[in-house]
């Protein structure tokens, strides 16, 4: 019986700041890194997953991966959907961990990392990308995966096998859509707030030609630039392409109102993150007062919990997964099939370090097996970092293209380690002298 013989966490970071690639108005300075998981095992292949950060902190977030070593260092090597469900709810169940939680924070986020690994490695060993692996498994199968605890009110396992069900006859056709055309991206690389007006017209230009018809924009650091940028926006790409804000939590809830309203001529799609993750009822409130204009959240959600309440109180038109934000694959499956039962479209949170790579799997198996709809769904693109993978993302014409190789599509070259490892590496090394 083949079995984990290492856990091993390296602190691995990029000096994304350099040139304000991934500023916002909360993080004007961000170096998108990666606490990064390989999990060695003793007749191969290994597993590979990550928890991404924006620099300082990374390595406290490695910390809390290390202290999960214990329960999978010496165990058998995942292999089947009773496997990953039972190690998600080990890891989770850790009584003493779980008090600095519990299943939000530092820690939260290094279960998913660890639980991601292990879905990579349980996939690379069947041979099959992540996507596909969960799309062959049975909806019993999937159902076994979720921790129903503090969902039921909004979700039972009977109302989620149903969901399943429905969509499983009509599995094989979707997966062939997939292979064969893709799914729908949008991209915010032209809206990072750092850029000058030059460079977001240019790049906004750019995504037009490189088949996009939805970009999105970084607001919330003065008002009078962020009308100016989105009337720039609007009158570069047109009255028929999609333009959506993002405000990275910058807002208290009068102030989101008020600041959408200024931006409300300009057509923008949806606003995205406009307050606090956490406050369910203040997302109800600017709803309301901004309709037709979409709410999205999702990228600091922390839990399904608060996917739930969000969803519950309608407080939300557009759910956004994060792959590295929740405890990892059996989570964010959970919330899917809540966004499945509410009806509501789930676009995920993509760009900084692997985020692209890893949450198109968590897409594609949603239209493969789940909610089964295309509609009003899509995918965020940033172009950055993706060759530091084994397995890149790519996006062409618009649409991300299925993922082929074995496992989750979290591993980093080793060049890219050996040179981008924190503080040792060349790059920070050299950065520094």
């Amino acid at each position: 019986m083949a079995r984990v013989v290492e856990l091993d966490v390296q602190d691995i970071r990029f000096p994304t700041s350099r040139e304000l690639d991934g500023s916002d108005a909360m993080n004007p300075d961000p170096d998108y890194s990666a606490a990064y998981v390989t999990l060695r095992t003793d007749d191969g292949p290994d597993g590979y997953g990550l928890a991404f950060t924006i620099g300082r902190g990374n390595d406290v977030q490695a910390a809390a991966i290390r202290a999960l070593a214990p329960h999978v260092v010496g165990k058998p090597v995942p292999e089947t959907a009773a496997d990953l469900a039972a190690l998600s709810q080990e890891l989770i169940g850790d009584s003493q961990l779980r008090w600095l939680g519990p299943e939000k924070g530092v820690v939260h986020m290094a279960i998913g990392a660890v639980v991601n690994a292990a879905w990579d490695l349980a996939s690379r060993r069947a041979g099959l990308p992540l996507w596909r692996f969960l799309a062959g498994m049975t909806p019993e199968e999937i159902v076994g995966l979720i921790d129903f605890r503090y969902l039921s009110d909004a979700l039972t396992p009977d109302e989620a096998l149903g969901i399943l069900r429905k969509a499983e006859p009509t599995r094989a056709g979707r997966i062939a859509q997939l292979t064969e055309q893709g799914y729908p991206a949008y991209t915010t690389s032209p809206g990072w707030l750092g850029y000058s007006d030059e460079k977001l017209s240019r790049l906004a230009k750019q995504a037009l030609a490189e088949g996009f018809d939805m970009i999105k924009l970084k607001v919330g650091g003065d008002l009078h630039d962020d009308v100016r940028r989105m009337k720039l926006a609007r009158e570069v790409v047109g009255a028929g392409v999609r333009v959506a804000v993002d405000a990275n939590q910058r807002w208290d809830t009068d102030a989101a109102i008020r600041w959408m309203r200024e931006l409300a001529p300009y057509s923008p799609y949806w606003i995205e993150e406009p307050t606090s993750p956490d406050d369910v009822l203040a997302h109800r409130a600017i709803a309301d007062a901004l309709a037709p204009i979409k709410i999205a959240t999702g990228e600091h959600v922390q839990n399904r919990v608060v996917f739930k309440q969000l969803l519950q109180a309608g407080a939300v038109d557009v759910v956004q997964i994060d792959a590295c934000r929740v405890g990892g694959v059996n989570e964010n499956i959970a919330i899917l099939l809540l966004a499945a039962k509410f009806g509501v479209p789930v676009c995920p949170h993509a760009g900084g370090v692997g985020l692209c790579e890893l949450v198109r799997h968590l897409s594609f198996f949603d239209y493969a097996a789940v909610s089964a709809s295309m509609d009003g769904r899509v995918i965020e693109w940033v172009d950055h970092l993706h060759e530091h993978f084994t397995d890149p993302a790519a996006v062409v014409g618009g649409r991300y293209l299925a993922p082929a190789q074995p496992g989750f599509s979290a591993q980093l070259r080793e060049e890219t380690l050996s040179r981008y490892v924190y503080p040792d590496g060349p790059v920070w090394t050299e950065g520094v002298a």
